[in-house]
């Protein structure tokens, strides 16, 4: 069963992803902010993490570039209400392999999810 580590600070948005991707047959781990998901990440593991942009203290896009500084093969997809273009680039280049927009649907998750487990790394 892969786990995936949910990481938003926002309790709403972690639980509709949980319930997303638990009826998608997915194990989910859940993180706060940026610190908590380099812990969690670091004494769990994760297949793959899904990060919103806009957190306090330490952005999503930070949050990947540490992640991937743990792991260079780490997995991570974007979710976000932000959809410039240039916060896409950004978010891509920081290592991000897929972008979300909010709002989105139980199958945009899940297509990306299953998308992205299967990218070799």
């Amino acid at each position: 069963m892969p786990r995936i580590l949910v990481v938003d600070d926002s309790e709403f948005m972690r639980r509709v992803l949980r319930n997303i991707l638990e009826g998608g047959g997915h194990k989910v781990l859940e993180a706060r902010n940026a610190d908590e998901a380099l812990r969690i990440f670091k004494g769990e593991g994760a297949d793959i993490i899904t990060m919103d942009i806009v957190m306090p203290e330490t952005d999503g896009i930070e949050t990947v570039k540490r992640l991937k500084d743990a792991d260079e093969n780490v997995k991570i997809i974007m979710i976000s209400a932000l959809g410039h273009q240039k916060t896409v680039m950004r978010a891509l280049e920081a290592g991000a392999l897929d972008f979300i927009m909010k709002p989105f649907t139980a199958d945009d998750v899940l297509e990306s999810v299953n998308a992205v487990l299967h990218i070799r790394t």
